[in-house]
């Protein structure tokens, strides 16, 4: 069983001397966070809208209330271009076979759920998010296999209208008070999915990059938009990233590469793209259980933590997970392809189900704040696994994860003083010095 802690326990001064420690050093610090958060999507916005008013308060207070006491405090956050699987069915912004002059234009769907969601979660928030539009497929009429699911690729000639569909968006959503911070190129560009979906070969993608999707957003005035290229699982992170990285031109419009989790952990991966190209950032742009809602499973957290742990400690500047809300089936989804979420929705009941993976992600994003620098933390234990950070207040945040099925008694040294601390089995913690 899991030992759930609370979000914020106290470290204690000790004066005894566990055989476990973990030590602390702020003077060594190394990547500056971008936030922490989570993807608006139509199932979540479509589900978030079903709910009463108090229910939808509530949802939005605990995922973007700034209060550690109160919210996660999200800041960083996803949305998807056109649809994706986690839509109610396929749809485009510009859905009019041959119009390369985007006349036909339009956001119109979004402004049904998505806008609205977003909108609020920014009120709660108390200032615009920081948001990553991607896209999962380009509209049909752009691909060579004439549909938005199965693959496909973009069609050279339309390269350019589509670049410029992301200008369209980006002011589109700006117009509705709903600024883009960055965009992706494609969601998992090397998956051939039942649902949205669109290959790019690494050069297709540094080539659209370099030659369409940079130039078109800084002819825009958009050369502030950040572009993230891969945006796919770890396993290919770092021939993906040579490819792009290798060729200056592109180089020079990429921010960075978004990796997701779904096929194996590869955090050295993560590592050696950092050392490779230390002036690239990494980010987590996707990762959720598979396979349905999992209500009640006490490892999804787990999944999470290690996750959140290992990919910051590997260089990472912020960790995106998948949808903010599903129903209790683990949806809606128009391809069948159902998931778990860290809060779903029974929606007869009006009630919202929290799953202990919300409180996994609260552990980081409540007490890591945007602008904390990571600091050197070690421990001497395999089993205690951790991560820690400077807040731009002073602040220190550490948290620590104990996989094993036995507690563990240990140290946290800092400078001359030392902490003691317990951590029971299969259990987190975040320790927080004001």
């Amino acid at each position: 069983l899991l030992a759930r802690a609370p979000l914020r326990p106290q470290a204690a001064l000790g004066m005894g001397s566990p055989a476990a420690s973990l030590y602390l050093n702020p003077a060594k610090a190394f990547q500056t966070l971008e936030g922490f958060g989570a993807a608006f999507t139509e199932a979540a916005a479509v589900t978030w809208c079903r709910l009463s008013p108090a229910r939808r308060a509530e949802l939005l207070n605990a995922y973007f209330d700034p209060h550690p006491d109160h919210g996660h405090g999200y800041t960083l956050c996803r949305v998807h271009m056109n649809s994706c699987d986690f839509a109610l069915g396929n749809y485009a912004h510009a859905d009019v076979p041959g119009d390369v002059d985007l006349h036909s234009f339009n956001i119109d769907r979004d402004r049904q759920a998505l806008l609205p969601m977003i909108q609020a979660a920014q009120e709660v928030a108390g200032r615009p998010l920081q948001l990553l539009a991607s896209p999962w497929s380009p509209p049909a009429w752009m691909k060579s296999n004439g549909q938005m699911n199965q693959g496909g690729h973009l069609l050279p000639q339309y390269r350019d209208a589509w670049a410029r569909c992301y200008v369209k968006f980006i002011q589109a959503y700006a117009a509705e008070g709903v600024p883009i911070w960055g965009v992706s190129v494609q969601n998992e560009p090397e998956a051939v999915q039942s649902w949205d979906s669109c290959i790019y070969t690494a050069e297709e993608e540094r080539d659209f990059v370099r030659d369409y999707l940079g130039p078109v957003l800084q002819a825009a005035g958009l050369g502030h938009i950040k572009i993230i290229v891969w945006d796919h699982n770890r396993d290919r992170l770092v021939e993906r990233a040579d490819v792009v990285y290798s060729d200056p031109e592109a180089a020079k419009y990429v921010w960075g590469a978004g990796f997701h989790w779904y096929c194996g952990d590869h955090f050295d991966h993560v590592q050696m793209v950092h050392d490779a190209w230390p002036d690239k950032q990494l980010l987590f742009t996707e990762g959720c259980q598979e396979g349905g809602p999992h209500t009640g499973e006490w490892e999804l957290g787990e999944r999470y933590a290690r996750s959140i742990i290992q990919d910051l400690n590997h260089w990472t500047v912020g960790w995106i997970d998948w949808n903010l809300l599903l129903d209790h089936t683990g949806g809606p989804n128009h391809v069948g392809n159902l998931c778990s979420a860290p809060v779903l929705a029974d929606v007869a009941a009006d009630a919202l189900l929290y799953q202990n993976s919300y409180a996994y992600l609260g552990h980081f994003s409540r007490f890591i704040r945007p602008g904390a620098r990571r600091i050197l933390c070690a421990a001497t234990l395999e089993a205690l696994e951790c991560c820690a950070f400077s807040n731009p207040d002073g602040s220190l945040a550490v948290v620590a994860l104990n996989r094993s099925e036995s507690a563990i008694d240990f140290a946290i040294r800092l400078g001359d003083a030392h902490y003691a601390a317990t951590l029971p089995a299969r259990a987190i913690a975040t320790y927080v010095k004001a």
